[in-house]
């Protein structure tokens, strides 16, 4: 269990979102924290992580924990550490004392928990043993997104709405993960030249997360299968003329993410197709960038990165026709089948353990549109909101040698020049962007996007460290 404390200014801020949600509800509210997950047996576990909106309103990552908020005041439910487990812990602050540090005005043995249920909501824990003992405490079915209750509903609801917008707590956490996330994959593409395998420089760049005492926010892609969207496969060689797609984002000891990708060519030089390609997916990231503003539809941006990839691949021959008409048959998503971005804050695909409840606005559902099925947003832009934006050119070949599609397609992809492109399996450009009062904010901006910047990155650390600079 993580011993820092909380600041005096991070404890105000805690009570300030405490107060916002006893205002929006009138009913009492249990949260609970989760527990430790078995690794392969009981006492080797994976390393803990509190539920997001525990950390919300206690932000501290408490195991086998529990606060309930009702009538403007807190209680942390959590059991003193046994006396032998100092043996192997060291000493542990007591529930009292962390009561204090968090700003709950009481602080009971978890067993007491059971007579202070009576009319709560919750929302599901992610692991199961803590879900059982939600239901079996609250009688009744606690499942994702609280569909089966009408006041856990309502809670689901006023947690969305305080945490679509960051206060000023959660952005200089959301800072600080954005800074060392940056230095991490600088660091990463000071390793490439001399490294063998992706496991390199996933190293490199984990090792700059972990000496600032972060974890990733989640599973780190590092591969040179770009086309692979969540590969977490580490051991294949580097090739001079491979692309290296890295996907890694730190995570803030109280639970804030990052969420940044970048793409270099190993050798140090883009290929001249492989810059043909990056050139169209950078303009599609700087055109949505620069569309992000209050009250603007997130769908818009989605279907703008879409156009203007359908351009760029009819300016190379790619593609034949109109863009928006490309666009309005799904022939982009060939290439570009995922979302443009996501909500990011304490989760690095935010609120999403609530479906698309968090992400869609009320009244909206998924398109079944094979360009729109993966959309992780739909909802306006407000000043405090964090997205990321992050287009991308993929060679799937699930996609892309399916039957179906190519038939479909045929009139409008020239298949034979596609080949043409084969040195580039996957591009994808990301950062984390704030919408802000008169615009927006790009808290990742200190990383270059530039295809010049970036192999002058990975070509001049690699001389400075003595080495002979490649050509």
């Amino acid at each position: 269990m993580p011993l820092q404390s909380v600041s005096t200014s991070l404890a105000d801020t805690l009570r300030h979102r405490r107060q916002r949600l006893a205002q929006a509800l009138d009913v009492p509210v249990i949260l609970w924290s989760g527990s430790y997950s078995p690794r392969n047996f009981p006492a080797n576990t994976f390393p803990f992580r509190a539920s997001s909106h525990f950390l919300y309103l206690a932000g501290l990552s408490l195991p086998n924990a529990a606060i309930r908020l009702a009538e403007g005041k807190l209680e942390l439910f959590m059991d003193d550490s046994l006396p032998d487990s100092a043996l192997w812990h060291g000493a542990m602050p007591t529930a009292e004392d962390i009561a204090q540090s968090i700003g709950a005005d009481a602080a009971f043995p978890m067993a007491v928990l059971e007579s202070r249920v009576a009319n709560a909501a919750t929302i599901a824990v992610q692991d199961y043993p803590t879900q059982l003992a939600q239901a079996k405490l609250l009688k009744r079915a606690v499942t994702q997104a609280s569909a089966s209750s009408e006041i856990d509903a309502q809670l689901t609801q006023a947690m969305i709405s305080l945490r679509l917008t960051h206060d000023q707590g959660a952005l200089a956490e959301l800072r600080q993960a954005a800074a060392v996330t940056v230095e991490a994959h600088l660091a990463g593409m000071a390793a490439t030249l001399s490294a063998q395998i992706e496991a390199d420089v996933r190293a490199a760049m984990e090792r700059v997360i972990i000496s600032h005492n972060m974890t990733c926010a989640y599973n780190s892609i590092v591969t040179v299968h770009g086309e692979v969207l969540h590969n977490e496969q580490y051991h294949h060689q580097l090739q001079p003329g491979d692309l290296l797609l890295a996907d890694v984002g730190a995570e803030t000891a109280m639970g804030w993410a990052a969420d940044v990708t970048r793409t270099w060519p190993v050798s140090g030089n883009f290929s001249p197709t492989q810059r043909d390609i990056y050139q169209v997916v950078l303009a599609a990231h700087d055109a949505c960038i620069a569309k992000v503003h209050p009250h603007v539809e997130y769908q818009d941006i989605h279907l703008l990165a879409a156009t203007t990839i359908a351009e760029g691949l009819v300016d190379l021959g790619i593609l034949h026709g109109q863009p928006e008409d490309l666009v309005e048959m799904d022939a982009h998503a060939l290439f570009f089948p995922h979302g443009v971005g996501h909500l990011l804050g304490l989760d690095v695909h935010d609120m999403e353990d609530l479906g698309d409840f968090a992400g869609y606005e009320p009244g909206r559902v998924r398109s079944d549109r094979f360009g729109l099925n993966y959309l992780r947003l739909n909802r306006p832009l407000h000043p405090g909101m964090l997205v990321t934006i992050e287009p991308g050119f993929y060679q799937v070949p699930a996609i892309l040698h399916d039957a179906e599609r190519r038939s479909k397609y045929q009139g409008v992809v020239d298949w034979e020049h596609l080949a043409q492109f084969a040195d580039v399996r996957g591009i994808r450009i990301e950062d984390d962007v704030l919408v802000t009062e008169t615009g927006s904010e790009v808290l990742t901006a200190a990383l270059p996007t530039a295809m010049d910047e970036i192999e002058r990155v990975v070509r001049e650390t690699f001389t400075t460290s003595g080495l002979t600079q490649l050509d």
